[in-house]
């Protein structure tokens, strides 16, 4: 990143905590501190829906080939899983409503039955290890090729995607490279994931959340897409532990849901 920086003109200041891919914190020569990392130019748009909705989404101050210069929000990642962020992650998601109403965006592809473009890959799965080729064939029966619905979608929900303030307060939400058009009960869902594995019993709001916006293949479906991409995220990038685990949550979906 050091590098890049450089290439932009900015000023290397250091890395990110968190996320997945990595990104640097820089400043402009006329001393504005900003954040580098890779991105996807075409979501900037959505990000101008999203704040439009009074979503605490960053701005893209500079696009090159293949990096994003963003906006630094104030905040700091969540230290934990607690009721107060997921109540706040909610009332985000609520804000995401019937946004791209209006729009010819076409809607969120989810890669059950063919791999995604570097992402949700099938093949890990399929070798890894029986356990894992048979949560790959349970992805592939999902009968459901796109997600339905109107909402902006933010595709990658997490906590690790949220700032906070002190009292807790979402400042800041990032990461917006797959957003889209569907139903934001996949936001929730996504959200559930991380739940079921380090919060569980706050689990029970966002399944009923979940329940009250979308019909079960919906919602079958977006669980198989979020196991499909964090198994297979993980075998590429993680411990055989961090692959256990996340195994364990995808072949645990809440009886609710279904």
């Amino acid at each position: 990143m050091r590098i890049h920086a450089a290439s932009l003109g900015l000023l290397y200041e250091g890395p990110c905590s968190g996320g997945e891919i990595g990104a640097a914190y820089v400043r402009f020569p006329d001393g504005r501190r900003a954040v580098l990392g890779e991105g996807n130019p075409a979501s900037a748009p959505l990000l101008e829906i999203a704040r439009s909705a009074g979503i605490p989404a960053p701005h893209y101050l500079l696009v090159s080939s293949r990096f994003i210069v963003q906006s630094l929000l104030p905040g700091r990642p969540p230290a934990a899983i607690t009721a107060r962020l997921v109540d706040e992650m909610s009332a985000v998601s609520r804000r995401c409503a019937g946004l791209l109403r209006n729009t010819e965006l076409q809607p969120l592809h989810l890669y059950l039955q063919s791999p995604g473009p570097g992402f949700c890959l099938h093949d890990s799965l399929a070798q890894y290890s029986p356990r894992s080729a048979a949560l790959l064939s349970s992805i592939r029966a999902v009968p459901l090729l796109d997600l339905p619905g109107d909402d902006l979608v933010h595709v990658d929900f997490h906590p690790g995607n949220v700032l906070v303030s002190p009292d807790g307060t979402i400042t800041g939400v990032v990461d917006w490279d797959g957003a889209g058009r569907g139903n934001r009960a996949f936001d929730l869902v996504t959200l559930l994931f991380y739940v079921q594995r380090h919060a569980p019993s706050l689990a029970p709001s966002l399944i009923a959340q979940a329940l009250e916006l979308a019909p079960p293949l919906v919602l079958q479906a977006s669980w198989a897409h979020m196991s499909l991409r964090q198994v297979d995220w993980s075998l590429r990038f993680h411990s055989v532990a961090e692959v256990e685990t996340w195994l364990a949550v995808a072949e645990s979906p809440p009886p609710a849901l279904f």
